[in-house]
């Protein structure tokens, strides 16, 4: 017998926050073979466990038993119990089940069970995969696809303008027609390494396991390149179903050495040399099922022979075939720079990292600081890489190659998007009862903004529920978000926001609220802790009165003070004039809500982190329409080089005035990044409207 491994990570909101404390109970055939605890980052401890020589799994004909397989229970006061039981364990592999702790939303709420299914390379029967099939890779279809109801036959799909790697892929749990079925939201590559766990065996020569991946991947950006099945009036991206995609399980283990290689890999897809598009790569096991693409466990017998990954993949799809990175992120900007970063590397590339690493210790923190972020990898920064590559499955070396980068990029984006949910609900100030109105198609307003801020928040811990745009109007994504929210906690799914939503909407956030409390910002000036008003001093009035003169150098109304850390009439008439120019209750008093709004609106100005490496300091004030000068000129000739590459983007004429064809140009550039779409360049937009412009 050999012996392969496994550890548990307890996680939350989308790996942005790790859930300490948690029971994990490891079972092997009813017997236990241990009870533990899960850590400060979420992690457990590795056990080992028994496995099948891993010759059974390298011929296709070894009557087995391939791998050993155990259960795990996972359990917390105040989240829902999983069992997820069939994990299988491999010899000479280390493997890790990522769980996500979803907040129970009732305090008799059910545990939840899952069944890991055998690798798809097990599996009999055909694979269908419908697609590009003609020698050219042209749009073609399979006559094997059964499209929506009346579609017959089906249309031409839609073609994005660029090769987009997207942060999350959304995966329909089932074939495409099963309404029942549901849909989850999922990071992209955790999508590519569980769909590779749940393939083929993590046992295979290391050529055949990146022809493998590289496959994978060319055929998620494919179907998301082709919107395949969103251009079909689907609301997905992919299936999970081998009829017609890849194998994708819920809650799965995933193969620590798989995952390294996607780290590496995630954002390399094969194309025809001279052609855009990520090549149809069509593929099934080759024994019980044989497809005109590639032959998975053919890949073991090629790799055997000495052939790369490469020549693999030439040896099923055409000869021109070649191998390309896209840095074309959906949302995360930092792309590699191409150098290693070691010990000893000085430059503005290893103070971005050392700025990621000091901000998701915040989350995580068994890393340790990094005591002065100059830009030079010095000892502290080689331990809190090393600390880092331990959380993440990645290889404890201290350097930040190719892998580390995008995996601290990935999880930095993750921890300040949801720092900034957090913040967005302390602006929008939910009070002790929902509102008594019913929002539906067509609704406009603060109610809208309320709905789509709470959607949004609670799509974090809960996959099922899409993300949307908080554009305060309610439109057809906003619709389908709470249907999505509706099916998941038991209400009528109508798309209609009225009492039983509203309450349902209020407990499951409240419950989240109170299981999981969000680190806070540190990029933003902490709140002193009491209100300051009248009488107050000190430091924080200070600040207060900063960024008090940063709105009023863009907001008319608001009058300038003298930043003297006293807080006297004028102070607190300026205060007053803000509050009511922003919505908020005209006391003329400082408190939470108050001052995380003003310092937002402020852009960070009263203490935020110094801007990225390359871009020009934000000038500390919001800039809208009706500004005028040298930074509306800036922003408008920012846009016209990304008018240049972005076909979405409007040009503007470069005449230092914001008006309205500058504001529709912001609302389109930020559309396209994922931000906010208000038109209004603060702190984000102007950091990521720069950064975007100065690498074009």
């Amino acid at each position: 017998m050999g012996k392969g491994t496994l550890m548990i990570e307890t996680r939350a909101a989308d790996d942005a926050l790790p859930i300490s404390g948690v029971r994990v109970v490891i079972r092997e055939h009813g017997r236990i073979l241990a009870d533990m605890m899960s850590d400060a980052d979420g992690n457990t401890n590795k056990i080992d466990m028994e496995a099948p020589d891993r010759e059974h799994t390298l011929e296709p004909n070894d009557p087995g038993p391939r791998y050993n397989t155990v259960e795990v229970t996972i359990s917390k006061p105040g989240f829902v119990t999983t069992v997820i039981s069939n994990i299988p364990v491999f010899d000479g592999i280390e493997a890790f089940l990522p769980v996500h702790m979803m907040p129970a939303t009732s305090a008799n709420q059910q545990p939840e069970h899952f069944e890991i299914p055998p690798p798809a390379v097990e599996m009999p029967g055909e694979r269908l995969m419908p697609g590009p099939v003609d020698e050219d890779d042209a749009p073609g279809y399979v006559t094997a696809y059964v499209g929506q109801a009346g579609q017959d036959p089906p249309p031409e799909p839609y073609i994005l303008n660029e090769v987009i790697v997207p942060d999350y892929i959304t995966v329909h749990l089932g074939t495409p027609n099963n309404t029942a079925a549901r849909n989850i939201r999922v990071p992209f590559r955790e999508y590519i390494k569980n769909v590779v766990s749940s393939e083929i065996f993590p046992t295979w020569p290391q050529a055949s396991l990146l022809a493998n991946i590289h496959a994978i991947v060319t055929f998620a950006l494919n179907r998301v390149y082709t919107e395949w099945y969103r251009s079909r009036g689907f609301p997905f991206d992919i299936t999970n179903s081998t009829q017609f995609d890849m194998a994708f399980v819920e809650n799965r283990d995933i193969f620590s050495n798989i995952s390294q290689l996607v780290d590496q890999y995630f954002n390399t897809y094969a194309r025809r040399i001279g052609h855009r598009n990520p090549f149809f790569t069509e593929f099934c096991n080759g024994t019980t099922a044989t497809c005109p693409g590639m032959s998975q466990w053919g890949t073991v017998t090629l790799a055997n022979q000495g052939l790369t990954p490469l020549q693999i993949l030439r040896r099923y799809y055409p000869n021109d075939l070649e191998l390309v990175e896209s840095n074309n992120f959906q949302s995360i900007t930092e792309s590699y720079p191409g150098t290693v970063l070691r010990e000893g590397s000085n430059g503005p590339d290893v103070a971005r990292m050392q700025r990621f690493l000091n901000r998701i210790r915040a989350n995580y923190p068994l890393i340790p600081l990094i005591a002065n972020p100059n830009g030079t990898f010095g000892p502290d920064t080689t331990a809190a890489v090393k600390a880092y590559q331990e959380i993440f499955h990645l290889v404890p070396d201290g350097v930040i190659g190719r892998a580390t980068w995008f995996s601290i990029s990935y999880i930095y984006v993750a921890v300040t998007k949801l720092a900034e949910l957090s913040s967005e609900g302390e602006r929008i100030g939910l009070g002790a009862a929902p509102p008594a109105s019913v929002l539906q198609i067509g609704s406009r307003g603060g109610d809208v903004a309320e709905l789509q801020f709470l959607i949004n928040f609670i799509s974090a811990f809960f996959p099922m529920v899409p993300t949307v745009i908080p554009d305060s109007v309610f439109g057809t994504g906003t619709r389908d978000a709470v249907t999505a929210f509706q099916r998941q906690f038991g209400l009528t799914p109508d798309g209609i926001v009225g009492p039983a939503t509203w309450n349902r909407l209020y407990s499951v956030f409240r419950s989240i609220e109170n299981e999981i409390p969000v680190p806070p910002n540190p990029s933003l000036p902490a709140y002193p802790g009491s209100p300051l008003r009248n009488g107050s001093r000190g430091e924080a009035v200070r600040t207060i009165q900063n960024a008090i003169n940063a709105v009023a150098a863009s907001v008319p109304g608001i009058p300038r003070l003298t930043v003297d850390g006293i807080f006297g009439n004028m102070t607190q008439n300026a205060v007053t004039a803000f509050q009511r120019q922003f919505g908020l209750t005209p006391d003329g008093i400082v408190g939470p809500i108050t001052w995380e709004r003003l310092i937002r609106e402020a852009g960070g100005t009263g203490g935020g982190t110094a801007p990225p490496p390359g871009i020009p300091p934000f000038p500390g004030f919001y800039i809208a329409q009706g500004s005028v000068g040298g930074y509306v000129l800036s922003i408008q000739q920012a846009l016209n080089r990304i008018a240049a590459n972005y076909p979405s983007v409007p040009r503007v004429a470069e005449d230092s005035v914001f008006g309205t064809g500058t504001r529709n140009a912001v609302i389109a550039f930020q559309r396209q990044f994922g931000l906010t779409p208000d038109g209004i360049v603060g702190q984000l937009t102007w950091n990521r409207l720069f950064e975007t412009a100065g690498g074009l």
